[in-house]
């Protein structure tokens, strides 16, 4: 029975996680918004903010009511001995008795103490101390300062987040440009090894009929060999491509994807020379605000080095109760407990640190004038990075259109080439020149299309256009 049971299990199981995998079609636009909902760096992005927001709800609550219970148990193994002067007491038999029944100590001996002194023993051998303190702060300018910075903290990790969405795009947008890149480049090394595979065969049957010289075969052979390789590492390229894009998109790396744009369309959609035009406007900009921020935490640094030298002001109320017994009895009815009752106002004022709080200050005060520096370096930078990437976008359309031209021209050349070959006219080497100029330029024009994207992307991170 088990041998006809443990393949239908095995085949059933297959069937089922066959099943659930689902292959996902995506366009580079799609592709986009999958990676902004789904990508590792988004969701950490998302949870820093989360956690931000928590951070500001906890500096929040330093400034409101805190209740505190305390519960403490306390059991003398050995109860320590105090020394009273013997004056204190009449010095009559009837008093050492008492004295001497109420302490006994190790050994059941009355214990010795020095001329004019007698031991005695305080309290009880247990006791029981439960309290509830409610504590209230009133004032500190460190708490002021410490609110304002959490909200800022807050911001910057909204920042965070959209700068984050920003790269995430062009990491989609570069890695699913490198997947069509390699489809590309396999489509066109078959459509070349099938073209040499057929002119090898044909030179291989002339030469065999003594019309050709083996030096055109084996010059045949060698070109073959090399695009028989250079598809070989392409197509090894190919599942790394995938997988890189389903890194990207926050997707286990050997899912199935299926892209729905091509690289010729996308390249042309890509064309846009009223983006060259575009205004840039730095104080827009995603990472000229994260500066700014960066110099708003310096300031509120400063502040709270230099609020620490202000007093603070704290109130408190605590209800106590308490018991004693020389045996654990504090859950019988008829024990015996004690109420106490506390408020109080705790005020702290800073006098002198050995100038420790001016250190701190000027040192904040010169971190202060830094963020100042880095601010204006990052609008500089941001306002030639925009530039750059102008003229780079510019460069990969004209490249586009030069590479487009080429390997037309290219592809006329190696089929004229080919046909003077074979009718005897040329020789093996003008072939060989035809097809290794071919076979870059092909290359050329596959890298300028991913060019085109991969610029326009950059440039519109530059220009910090937003996410459509």
């Amino acid at each position: 029975m088990n041998k006809y049971l443990y393949p239908f299990c095995f085949f059933f199981v297959s069937v089922s996680v066959t099943a659930q995998e689902k292959t996902l079609k995506l366009s580079l636009k799609e592709a986009i918004t999958y990676a902004l909902e789904n990508s590792y760096n988004t969701k950490v992005a998302r949870n820093n903010i989360a956690s931000a927001k928590e951070k500001v709800w906890e500096t929040t609550t330093i400034g409101l009511p805190q209740i505190n219970a305390k519960v403490d148990y306390q059991n003398f193994l050995k109860q320590p001995v105090s020394l009273l002067p013997a004056a204190a007491f009449d010095n009559t038999t009837s008093t050492v008795n008492t004295v001497e029944d109420f302490f006994d100590l190790e050994a059941n001996r009355r214990p010795t103490a020095p001329d004019g002194f007698i031991p005695v023993v305080f309290g009880t051998q247990q006791n029981v101390n439960a309290s509830v303190t409610l504590t209230q702060l009133i004032f500190d300018g460190s708490y002021l300062v410490g609110l304002q910075a959490s909200k800022t903290f807050l911001q910057i990790s909204k920042q965070a987040e959209e700068k984050t969405e920003l790269l995430t795009r062009e990491t989609v947008i570069n890695a699913y440009g490198n997947v069509l890149v390699t489809e590309n480049s396999i489509s066109i090394l078959k459509s070349n090894l099938k073209i040499l595979q057929k002119n090898y065969d044909d030179a291989k049957k002339i030469y065999e009929n003594g019309l050709n010289e083996e030096e055109d075969v084996e010059q045949l052979e060698i070109t073959l060999g090399n695009v028989k390789s250079q598809l070989n590492n392409v197509e090894r390229m190919k599942t790394i491509a995938y997988q890189m894009l389903n890194l990207a998109l926050g997707n286990p790396i050997n899912n199935t994807l299926v892209l729905t744009d091509s690289l010729d369309s996308l390249a042309t959609d890509n064309i846009s020379l009223a983006l060259i035009s575009e205004s840039f406007n730095v104080n827009n900009h995603i990472d000229f605000k994260i500066a700014e921020n960066d110099k708003e935490t310096k300031r509120l640094m400063m502040k709270l080095e230099k609020s620490k030298a202000l007093p603070s002001l704290n109130a408190f109320v605590n209800y106590g109760s308490q018991a004693f017994s020389d045996s654990f009895t504090f859950f019988d009815n008829n024990q015996r407990w004690f109420q106490s009752s506390l408020f109080g106002v705790s005020l702290n004022v800073p006098i002198f640190s050995s100038l420790g709080r001016a250190a701190k200050t000027a040192q904040s005060k010169i971190a202060l004038e830094t963020a100042d520096l880095r601010l204006e370096e990052t609008k500089q930078r941001l306002a030639l990075q925009a530039k750059k990437a102008k003229s780079d976008y510019q460069s990969s359309i004209d490249n586009y259109n030069i590479a487009k031209r080429n390997v037309a021209l290219a592809e006329r050349i190696e089929k004229k080439q080919r046909i003077k070959f074979f009718e005897g006219i040329s020789t093996s080497f003008d072939l060989l020149q035809a097809q290794n100029q071919l076979y870059t330029q092909q290359q050329n024009y596959i890298q300028s299309m991913l060019s085109v994207i991969a610029k326009k992307a950059a440039l519109e991170n530059a220009l910090n256009l937003p996410i459509k």
